[in-house]
């Protein structure tokens, strides 16, 4: 499972941790991630997102 940095903040996304604060369970490929779903930290899109 490929890690993603947030490009404006530095956020890792780890999908084995998925984003539980906000309904993201764990195991969730970002590209499953919903459309409207934002970095936790700085809320840019997911395509200010690069893999790591």
């Amino acid at each position: 499972m490929d890690k993603t940095i947030c490009t404006n903040c530095g956020y890792v996304y780890d999908p084995e941790i998925g984003d539980p604060e906000n309904g993201i369970p764990p195991g969730t490929l970002f590209d499953d991630l919903p459309e409207d779903w934002v970095c936790p930290v700085c809320y840019v899109a997911k395509d200010r997102f690069d893999l790591l």
